[in-house]
């Protein structure tokens, strides 16, 4: 398995001999509104040319279609003919922009050597939550690779921490910028609900992203890193990188 963040919720993940693109943002810095009204979005720029970001692709799998996780940009970007794999509700839309071979992912589908498994989260809680739709996860399992377990948008609910328990992921993928709507409490992980996914999976490395990217995330990288030294938390167990960095995993 190799993970590199590219920025935000994208990253090109090569698992199982296939590579493939999550949650694509592709505009360049500020192209958007923001959606605290603190920045234009996105914040940061991306590491390395789009063409490089869309090279060798077998797929691209979409946690939700909110514009931070596949922006205009990426609609008009991507390869229509490219396979994509998405969560019940959002397959129609996707295809009405174009995208030829779009599958949902009810449950769980086996696509060549890749099992996926769809865990629902929750992007928030109460009003908020139900405001913002729709969100999912995915468990990714292969022969002679580690379990990994892409939360996606979620906070830290019953639904995570029952995958956790249920599939025993050896790399656990959070968002974790603590994204908050003016008048609103977080609607993904903020630091402390990282470090309960931490301590709640003693078996898992967790990768943490979704950070510094967006106008409303206010958890930065060194905040994080600093909940997780004063919790004894080091870096072995916690992984933080930055945009392009890239995390291997070796072969089980």
């Amino acid at each position: 398995m190799q993970l590199q963040l590219i920025r935000n919720a994208t990253m090109k993940l090569q698992f199982a001999g296939c590579t493939l693109l999550t949650d694509p943002m592709l505009a360049s810095v500020g192209a958007y509104d923001g959606f605290a009204g603190i920045a234009r979005n996105p914040t940061a720029p991306l590491p390395l040319p789009v063409a490089e970001v869309l090279a060798d692709l077998a797929a691209v799998l979409i946690s939700h279609d909110h514009p931070d996780h596949i922006d205009p940009a990426a609609l008009e970007l991507i390869p229509k003919v490219l396979p994509i794999f998405c969560q019940p509700g959002d397959a129609d839309t996707l295809r009405r922009h174009g995208f030829k071979t779009v599958t949902a992912i009810e449950d769980r589908l086996t696509w060549g050597p890749i099992t996926f498994t769809r865990i629902v989260g929750a992007h928030g809680r109460g009003q908020i939550g139900d405001r913002m739709g729709p969100v999912s996860g995915f468990i990714l399992q292969a022969a002679q690779e580690p379990t990994l377990y892409w939360v996606g948008d979620s906070v830290w609910c019953g639904a995570v921490q029952t995958a956790i328990a249920a599939h025993a992921p050896e790399v656990i993928v959070t968002h974790s910028g603590g994204a908050t709507l003016p008048g609103f409490d977080p609607i993904i992980m903020d630091a402390e609900e990282t470090l309960a996914v931490v301590r709640a999976a003693p078996q898992a490395v967790v990768v943490a992203i979704h950070l510094e990217s967006l106008d409303h995330c206010p958890v930065t990288r060194a905040d994080l890193r600093r909940r997780a030294a004063d919790a004894g938390i080091d870096a072995t167990r916690l992984m933080i990188p930055a945009d392009g960095d890239v995390i291997r995993r070796p072969p089980l």
